[in-house]
């Protein structure tokens, strides 16, 4: 598995960070006070988090299987999560 380089970071290092910026704009678009124009940037800035999101979950949920079951090492050799770039 290729390392990857120090500037580099998981997605399950931003995962707090990428949730708590969705639950806020969540909360402004409920809100109702963007303009259409804001409301379509922060639909397209949430659909973004929320694939970050779901990419952290999935490889947290790797590593825990990893954690979980050592005999099967080859699980994480094949594992290529899908890059979400938003």
């Amino acid at each position: 598995m290729p390392k990857k380089s120090p500037n580099e970071t998981s997605p399950v290092a931003h995962f707090e960070q990428s949730l708590e910026e969705l639950e806020q704009l969540v909360e402004k678009m409920e809100a109702g006070d963007l303009s259409l124009e804001q409301s379509l940037s922060a639909y397209e800035r949430g659909v973004g988090l929320y694939r970050q999101c779901q990419q952290a979950l999935e490889q947290a949920e790797l590593r825990v299987r990893l954690l979980s079951d050592p005999a099967r090492p080859e699980t994480a050799e094949n594992f290529d999560p899908p890059s979400h770039d938003g």
